[in-house]
């Protein structure tokens, strides 16, 4: 089942899309403004992202761009009122895959839906390997290496790599490793996410001057390159 953030501020289109979407078998969130979007994309891993260009507090062709800064996979479609190829190149050249403009009929957004997320699937069935730095994860081999030395991971360090290595410069909460790892929910009077994290830093940074996995206070973790 597709996870989507629908970021719509007009409650009726919103509750049409949610409606339709959820009767084909679509899990949904949904945010009003660009703000509240900000927030959900933080703490959530999405599918899809549908975007509304018109939002009450920030536009959504700049809410798209600010999006792209962290996350450059996650398909984006834009809806708009405006049918102007201007608006559409600049919410293409924002980061947007595709553009609906509004009204539409819902087989039309459903369709689009459709195409992105089966173009999303084969893009990631092409990049079995991850690389970031000098880390590189062969998801075929299931071989991690940094600057050219294997490192050998158990099952779940391996897991955990992964999602760090396919989500990075994003702040993974230790609720969605939980999910994402354990496939659990987590419980804030345990400490293993920690204990985990520690074993797979302990591995991939020993012997490096760069540190690639950092804590965030309050918030969870994050793979970046620290400047």
């Amino acid at each position: 089942m597709a996870n989507i953030c629908l970021v719509e501020d007009e409650q009726k289109v919103s509750a049409f899309i949610c409606r339709g979407l959820e009767e084909n078998g679509y899990k949904l969130q949904t945010a009003k403004d660009g703000a509240s979007a900000k927030a959900l994309l933080q703490k959530t891993e999405f599918d899809l992202i549908i975007m509304d260009v018109m939002l009450p507090d920030i536009n959504g062709i700049e809410l798209c761009r600010q999006v792209r800064f962290t996350d450059t996979k996650t398909p984006i479609l834009m809806l708009t009122a405006l049918d102007q190829i201007q608006n559409k190149v600049s919410g293409l050249k924002a980061g947007a895959d595709d553009y609906l403009v509004k009204p539409f009929h819902f087989i039309e957004l459903l369709a689009r839906i459709e195409a992105l997320l089966r173009r999303q699937k084969v893009t990631e069935a092409v990049e079995h390997v991850l690389t970031f730095d000098d880390l590189k994860l062969d998801t075929w081999s299931n071989i991690a290496e940094r600057a050219g030395h294997q490192i050998s991971l158990t099952a779940k360090e391996y897991t955990l790599l992964e999602l760090f290595m396919r989500h990075p410069n994003k702040v993974l909460s230790r609720e969605y490793i939980a999910e994402q790892v354990w496939n659990i929910g987590f419980d804030t009077g345990t400490n293993f996410i920690d204990v985990y994290v520690n074993y797979l830093r302990k591995k991939i940074e020993k012997g490096f001057k760069n540190k690639l996995i950092h804590t965030v206070i309050g918030m969870g973790y994050i793979l970046k390159i620290e400047k």
